[in-house]
């Protein structure tokens, strides 16, 4: 037997005057899905344990059997393993964003989805700014700060204060001064910075700063072969599951054409797993654009995304003697456009049959699994 989980970011949400009291998971076109619930057994998902913010981080870590009341130090050190950046003794990663900010307010958390190239120019004359401190570019506004002699900040996450006063949600604590200096210099860098002047010619929003968030040294995570007795792999598009994925030891599957926004290619994912498990036992397929949609506050792209994912889930249920799952890691809601801890649906086939009759967060709260903690769910997915 194989396994593989298809896991949609941000895939839950709650139901919407717009699509007549349902939520994108019940108003969207999902044959796929709807069959692995229909033929399968579904549950709830709890993956943000109380004390948490909900996070991708939390929960992807709690999905794979990491329970980060133990193994959680911060998303920062997750994206650093995934850049192969190594943490020295006292040294701490942040993740670190480019954001735009306009008159003190968070306008854009992700400075218009700007390329990877032009965050990676911006960011090379800024870390040649700095004294001490390094930034490290990554995929598109998804970048790393590290500290060394850090001792740790409260930070809020951008996507968390969007159309908001930014002056309350600064980072404080120990690292604050540090950080904040170095936001005070990238502001200066990226004021007339080519860079800026050609998106502001062709109508981009400019990165007028770094939002610096999650801060955290390295963990330590048993590997996921000792835990489970299975090789592993995993395919992403963003250095969050690629870093817990090197921390575990299982492969990091790359995809061309994966992109971490709505338009990745869904279905090139879907191939790259199959073909994967002819070496490996295990898939854990994640797909970040139902989450950025969410982020976004469009029903449209939301549903879209979804429909999307659907398709190629049929690519995967065309392979034999594999069980398969799919659910979100945590609801990203249309209504609030963040993150909540709310649990999950998610619908296993493989594993025998109930009486759900499509995917849903209504739907699964009705499965005979029940309600199931995280770190509890690949021991029951893996379970003969």
């Amino acid at each position: 037997m194989k396994y593989i989980i298809i896991l949609g970011d941000g895939m839950a949400d709650e139901p919407l005057a717009e699509l007549g009291g349902r939520t994108p998971l019940e108003y969207a076109e999902i044959p796929n899905m709807d069959r692995i619930a229909r033929e399968g057994r579904c549950g709830m998902l709890r993956t943000v344990p109380d004390g948490f913010e909900p996070g991708s981080d939390v929960a992807n870590l709690s999905i794979l059997g990491y329970d980060p009341r133990t193994s959680y130090t911060g998303r920062g050190p997750l994206e650093a393993a995934s850049m192969g950046i190594d943490l020295g003794e006292g040294e701490m990663a942040y993740r670190c964003n480019l954001v735009a900010v306009r008159d003190g307010v968070m306008e854009d958390f992700n400075a218009g989805h700007i390329s990877s190239a032009e965050g990676a120019e911006l960011l090379r004359d800024l870390d040649a700014a700095l004294d001490g401190v390094r930034v490290h570019p990554g995929i598109s506004y998804r970048n790393l700060m590290t500290v060394p002699g850090a001792r740790g900040a409260v930070t809020t996450p951008p996507h968390d204060i969007v159309g908001q006063p930014i002056t309350e949600f600064l980072p404080r604590g120990d690292d604050a001064e540090r950080l904040l200096g170095c936001m005070e210099r990238a502001r200066e860098v990226f004021a007339d910075h080519p860079v800026n002047q050609r998106r502001r010619e062709e109508g981009k929003t400019p990165a007028t700063e770094i939002w610096p968030w999650s801060g955290g040294k390295k963990p330590s995570l048993a590997s996921f072969r000792e835990k489970y007795g299975l090789a592993g792999g995993v395919i992403s598009a963003v250095d969050l599951l690629a870093g817990i994925a090197r921390l575990a030891g299982m492969e990091v599957i790359h995809v061309p054409g994966a992109t971490g926004f709505i338009d990745t290619d869904y279905e090139a994912k879907a191939r790259y797993a199959v073909d994967a498990l002819d070496r490996l036992d295990f898939v854990y397929m994640h797909v970040e654009a139902p989450d950025e949609a969410g982020h976004m506050g469009s029903v449209e792209e939301k549903v879209r995304a979804i429909e999307r994912l659907d398709e190629a889930i049929g690519i995967v249920l065309d392979r034999p003697d594999t069980a398969v799952a799919v659910l979100p890691d945590h609801p990203t809601p249309i209504r609030c456009k963040t993150h909540t801890a709310d649990p999950v649906p998610f619908a296993v086939l493989g594993k025998g049959k109930d009486g759900v009759s499509a995917f849903s967060e209504r739907g699964a709260k009705g499965g005979s699994l029940g309600l199931i903690e995280a770190p509890d769910f690949l021991s029951l997915f893996f379970s003969p």
